[in-house]
């Protein structure tokens, strides 16, 4: 396992580490049996930072994460998310009372007497511009209840107004080979600031594993099925904002990467992990075999300054004008 800084939270993080959306909910069917053994199997290969949020299964996924990793705070972290157990709109949502309440009870969730990263789970615009929920997060860090806190944003935008407030440490973005803006700007001002990136729906919710049809179904429980078009929430956590039909037409154009490189999602991991601002992906994982699968990317080969050049140049031309909502 190869381990970057977490910006300037002090923590270093395995390069390939896991989200738990998936086996928390809203991915279709899991097993927890199948998913407490999958982490198990991440922490033996060295993978010591795992991101959770507070409604991915109503807390279970980080019910599931206390279990996994009991006895192993030290070295494990944990990064969780809060806010959309409640009405994201209300300021009440942001407020001390409710944000220390939301804090406990991920404490409590994950058995762990602090939390290493606390993020505000992709709140609007407004809330950030704001910036009275920053003064709360600093409160809860002095008093020991959070090493970190950071922001995971929906566009870069959101992002460029996180890094006025100093004590942001990290940046949750969602950056792949469907979503290079963050490349331009976002990244070197983050860079420079000492804020850590952590990197979210690398296979553009599957896309990029090349393994969909035009004709896929998804179960009804799978955010693939019900916010396809951002029925349920922002368009852009689903297939990177794409229209899913045009999503797999494009996902065959870029077959080519896996020729040389085992699989075609190792290949587009691999392509994250080129970027030194990238402090770590977090794919997700239902199962030991798409966790053994994600962990290959780190024995993928790299890329040709030839081949990011295509691959930036079928971005801009092909991808970026098809992405729906802010981004």
């Amino acid at each position: 396992m190869n381990y970057r800084a977490l910006g300037s939270t002090g923590l270093q993080v395995s390069e390939v580490s896991f989200g738990t959306w998936a086996i928390g909910g809203s991915w279709g069917a899991t097993e927890d049996g199948e998913s407490l053994r999958a982490l198990e199997k991440a922490i033996d290969e060295g993978v010591n930072f795992f991101d959770t949020a507070d409604v991915y299964g109503g807390g279970h996924s980080e019910r599931l994460l206390a279990q996994a990793t009991k006895n192993k705070t030290d070295r494990v972290h944990i990064a969780t998310k809060f806010c959309r157990r409640g009405d994201i709109q209300d300021p009440a949502t942001y407020g001390e009372a409710q944000v220390r309440a939301y804090c406990e009870d991920s404490l409590r969730n994950l058995g762990r007497d602090a939390i290493d990263l606390y993020q505000i789970h992709c709140p609007p615009q407004s809330v950030l511009e704001d910036g009275q929920v920053f003064e709360v997060l600093d409160k809860l860090k002095e008093e020991g209840k959070i090493r970190a806190y950071g922001v995971s944003v929906e566009s870069v935008e959101e992002g460029l107004i996180c890094l006025r407030n100093p004590g942001v440490q990290a940046l949750q973005v969602i950056f792949n080979l469907f979503r290079q803006k963050p490349l331009d700007e976002l990244f070197p001002k983050a860079h420079a600031q000492g804020v850590g990136i952590l990197v979210r729906l690398p296979l553009a919710s599957g896309l990029l594993t090349g393994k969909f049809t035009a004709n896929s179904q998804f179960e009804a429980d799978d955010h693939r099925n019900f916010n396809r078009n951002g029925e349920s929430f922002n368009v852009g956590e689903t297939f990177a904002g794409l229209p899913f039909e045009k999503g797999v037409e494009l996902a065959d154009q870029l077959r080519w990467i896996g020729e040389a490189r085992g699989t075609m999602a190792r290949a587009a991991q691999r392509w994250i992990l080129e970027s030194p601002d990238v402090s770590c992906i977090i794919p997700g994982f239902k199962n030991t075999a798409q966790l053994q699968e994600n962990l290959m990317t780190l024995q993928t080969p790299g890329f040709s300054e030839e081949e990011k050049e295509r691959l930036h140049q079928f971005y801009t031309e092909q991808v970026a004008p098809h992405i729906r909502g802010p981004y």
